[in-house]
């Protein structure tokens, strides 16, 4: 059984739900973010909750690459061993190109991808030398197809993502390492990052949405669509329909 997980971009949205309900299947947790006065304030609810579970927190910002190495090695001594690790940390500012905005759609290029892949190389190292591991990319739907406004840097960074993890779960197959991949790709979930976008269809709260994230990572699931309805069917479309009809959810 899994025991350690360490999830990146823990102190909101997504991430900060995935903890409570992975501290509450009893998992130990390696929780860090930028900000670490919200990274406190969920570790005092986890233990609020259950006075045994074992939380550790840590400053991280992804975008500095040595720190994201140095910190899960840390975890790693600290914990003993890494079961799990979730590339989670992101970002959706931006624009649409040619109008003013690349500083953001370059932050969101760089935290989405260049971040996640030092994120993956670190842990990577880990599980070679444990000889085991399990790495989980959280993606997006948006990955599947290109995305107007807003949404144009962001899905392509999301589109890297889940091709980056398909890449690294071919190269640890070919190695033969008992190593799985999983890239988890959410439709839309309520969070943070989109709390201020309005009359979206199928938008999920956050606690059932992250619930299906759970699950299908606990059951290492090498690609899924979550939460399963009506999400694999949207998926199953957006590959097939027409560009104008895809740029309507973006």
């Amino acid at each position: 059984m899994r025991k350690t997980i360490i999830i990146t971009g823990a102190s909101s949205g997504l991430g900060a739900e995935m903890a409570r309900q992975f501290a509450a299947k009893g998992y130990d947790l390696g929780l860090c973010a930028r900000r670490t006065e919200r990274l406190e304030s969920l570790r005092d609810e986890i233990q609020a909750a259950d006075s045994q579970a074992k939380v550790i927190l840590k400053e991280l910002d992804v975008n500095d690459h040595d720190a994201v190495f140095r910190v899960f090695n840390e975890y790693r001594t600290e914990f003993g061993r890494i079961d799990r690790v979730i590339v989670n940390a992101g970002m959706g500012k931006g624009g649409p190109l040619g109008t003013g905005l690349f500083k953001y759609n370059k932050m969101t290029a760089e935290t989405n991808f260049v971040a996640a892949l030092a994120q993956c190389e670190a842990a990577l190292e880990i599980f070679r030398e444990q000889n085991s591991g399990h790495l989980v990319t959280i993606a997006s739907i948006s990955a599947l197809r290109g995305m107007p406004r807003a949404m144009t840097t962001y899905a392509a960074t999301k589109a890297a993502l889940l091709n980056l993890t398909e890449g690294i779960r071919a190269d640890l197959m070919r190695s033969r390492l008992p190593i799985p991949v999983s890239c988890i790709l959410p439709g839309f979930i309520r969070s943070e990052i989109n709390e201020k976008v309005k009359n979206t269809p199928f938008m999920c709260d956050t606690v059932p949405g992250v619930r299906s994230m759970v699950n299908a990572i606990e059951k290492e699931k090498k690609v899924a669509f979550v939460p399963g309805w009506p999400w694999r069917l949207v998926a199953f479309l957006m590959k097939r329909l027409p560009l104008k009809v895809v740029m309507k959810m973006g």
